[in-house]
């Protein structure tokens, strides 16, 4: 009986520990709440990468994420994966990301996702990726990336970035 209980109890810690874990790098910009911020492991050589997270606007009035800043890369911006006809695409969202008023945008594999590009080192599972988001109205925000695994949990989503040879990546017209 004390050995269930106190395996019972060794179970409640780390459940409590890893969801403190995983919550430890929120943030919060103005009305905009920032969760779960992260990106995948890049093979060596790979010059871009994905990050994830999740917004969420608490305030009466749209937001837009307008700029991100990453010292790890050359340039970042947000992009959205789409599939039609077969056929997956990936272009920038020009103008910026609306977060609506109320309601929450993710960012996760096969959609929405920020594009970390001209990545000089790629990022190794365990590091922290530092970025700076900028908002029209709330403003700067830093943020850190926690670095999973090179599969991540939906490898199967359709997040391929280092290998994106035969993707259609051009600008919309």
């Amino acid at each position: 009986m004390m050995k269930k209980l106190t395996i019972f109890l060794a179970g409640l810690f780390f459940a409590g520990l890893f969801a403190t874990l995983a919550s430890a790098h929120d943030v919060k910009a103005g009305a905009i709440e920032i969760g779960h911020p992260h990106a995948r492991a890049m093979v060596p050589g790979a010059k871009v990468g994905g990050g994830y997270l999740t917004f969420v606007n608490n305030g009466s009035i749209d937001d837009k994420l307008v700029s991100i800043i990453c010292d790890r890369a050359k340039s970042s911006e947000v992009h959205q994966m789409s599939v039609s006809n077969g056929v997956m695409t990936m272009r920038p969202v020009a103008g910026g990301l609306v977060v609506p008023a109320g309601q929450t945008v993710e960012l996760k594999p096969g959609g929405y996702h920020i594009m970390f590009m001209d990545v000089a080192k790629p990022f190794k599972e365990g590091e922290i990726v530092k970025a700076t988001l900028t908002f029209e109205k709330a403003g700067p925000v830093d943020v850190e990336f926690a670095v999973g695994s090179l599969s991540g949990t939906n490898a199967s989503a359709g997040d391929t970035h280092s290998d994106m040879g035969g993707m259609d990546m051009s600008k919309p017209q």
